[in-house]
Protein backbone atom coordinates (compact mmCIF):
# COMPACT_ATOMS: atom_id res chain seq x y z
CA UNK A 1 0.00 0.00 0.00
CA UNK A 2 2.44 2.14 0.89
CA UNK A 3 3.93 1.72 -3.11
CA UNK A 4 0.89 2.57 -4.79
CA UNK A 5 0.99 6.08 -1.96
CA UNK A 6 4.74 6.95 -3.34
CA UNK A 7 3.62 5.88 -6.79
CA UNK A 8 0.20 7.74 -6.68
CA UNK A 9 2.27 11.37 -4.98
CA UNK A 10 4.87 10.85 -7.67
CA UNK A 11 2.44 10.75 -11.06
CA UNK A 12 1.12 13.73 -8.83
CA UNK A 13 3.35 15.94 -10.01
CA UNK A 14 4.14 14.66 -14.00
CA UNK A 15 2.75 16.86 -16.94
CA UNK A 16 -1.07 17.23 -16.98
CA UNK A 17 -0.82 15.89 -20.72
CA UNK A 18 0.39 12.35 -18.75
CA UNK A 19 -2.88 12.16 -16.87
CA UNK A 20 -4.36 9.59 -19.04
CA UNK A 21 -0.91 8.20 -20.33
CA UNK A 22 1.84 7.35 -18.19
CA UNK A 23 0.81 8.36 -15.02
CA UNK A 24 -2.54 6.29 -15.69
CA UNK A 25 -0.12 3.56 -16.27
CA UNK A 26 1.60 3.40 -13.29
CA UNK A 27 -1.00 4.17 -11.28
CA UNK A 28 -2.76 0.77 -12.31
CA UNK A 29 0.04 -1.13 -12.13
CA UNK A 30 1.11 0.15 -8.79
CA UNK A 31 -2.87 -1.10 -7.16
CA UNK A 32 -2.52 -4.18 -8.92
CA UNK A 33 -0.14 -5.03 -6.41
CA UNK A 34 -1.70 -5.34 -3.44
CA UNK A 35 -5.36 -5.95 -4.96
CA UNK A 36 -4.09 -9.66 -6.45
CA UNK A 37 -2.53 -10.21 -3.25
CA UNK A 38 -6.00 -9.61 -1.43
CA UNK A 39 -7.44 -11.50 -4.14
CA UNK A 40 -5.09 -14.48 -3.35
CA UNK A 41 -5.49 -14.60 0.32
CA UNK A 42 -9.22 -14.33 -0.04
CA UNK A 43 -9.15 -17.85 -2.56
CA UNK A 44 -9.11 -21.46 -1.63
CA UNK A 45 -5.84 -22.45 -0.98
CA UNK A 46 -2.36 -22.04 -1.41
CA UNK A 47 -2.02 -22.88 -5.33
CA UNK A 48 -4.68 -20.06 -5.88
CA UNK A 49 -2.64 -17.81 -3.96
CA UNK A 50 0.81 -18.76 -5.26
CA UNK A 51 -0.83 -17.79 -8.45
CA UNK A 52 -2.03 -14.79 -7.14
CA UNK A 53 1.35 -13.78 -5.69
CA UNK A 54 2.90 -14.43 -9.24
CA UNK A 55 0.48 -11.88 -10.64
CA UNK A 56 1.61 -9.56 -8.54
CA UNK A 57 5.37 -9.98 -8.86
CA UNK A 58 4.60 -9.10 -12.64
CA UNK A 59 2.63 -6.07 -12.10
CA UNK A 60 5.81 -4.86 -10.21
CA UNK A 61 8.07 -5.51 -13.36
CA UNK A 62 5.62 -2.35 -15.07
CA UNK A 63 6.33 0.52 -12.72
CA UNK A 64 9.69 -0.22 -12.57
CA UNK A 65 10.52 0.08 -15.91
CA UNK A 66 7.82 2.75 -15.85
CA UNK A 67 9.94 4.74 -13.47
CA UNK A 68 12.91 4.68 -15.84
CA UNK A 69 10.90 5.68 -18.73
CA UNK A 70 9.71 9.13 -16.33
CA UNK A 71 13.03 9.66 -15.70
CA UNK A 72 14.08 9.63 -19.10
CA UNK A 73 11.78 11.68 -20.11
CA UNK A 74 12.31 13.81 -16.99
CA UNK A 75 8.69 13.86 -15.48
CA UNK A 76 10.81 13.31 -12.11
CA UNK A 77 14.46 13.61 -10.95
CA UNK A 78 14.89 11.60 -8.21
CA UNK A 79 13.54 7.28 -7.70
CA UNK A 80 15.28 6.14 -5.73
CA UNK A 81 13.10 5.86 -2.85
CA UNK A 82 10.70 4.36 -4.77
CA UNK A 83 13.04 2.04 -6.48
CA UNK A 84 13.46 0.86 -3.20
CA UNK A 85 10.39 0.15 -2.30
CA UNK A 86 9.99 -1.22 -5.42
CA UNK A 87 12.68 -3.61 -4.50
CA UNK A 88 11.10 -4.58 -0.65
CA UNK A 89 7.83 -5.18 -1.69
CA UNK A 90 8.92 -7.52 -4.70
CA UNK A 91 11.50 -9.08 -2.42
CA UNK A 92 8.86 -10.16 0.33
CA UNK A 93 7.25 -11.18 -2.24
CA UNK A 94 8.93 -13.67 -3.62
CA UNK A 95 9.76 -14.73 -0.20
CA UNK A 96 6.02 -15.26 0.55
CA UNK A 97 6.22 -16.92 -2.61
CA UNK A 98 9.29 -19.35 -1.58
CA UNK A 99 7.86 -19.74 1.84
CA UNK A 100 4.55 -21.70 -0.26
CA UNK A 101 6.13 -23.41 -1.87
CA UNK A 102 8.49 -25.38 0.09
CA UNK A 103 5.64 -25.74 2.55
CA UNK A 104 3.83 -27.85 -0.29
Amino acid sequence: MLLVEDIYRLTSTFPREEQFGLSSQMRRAAVSVPSNIAEGSARNGTKELLYFLGVATGSLAEPDTQLDLALRLKFCTEITSIQSRLDEVSALTLALMKSLKDKA
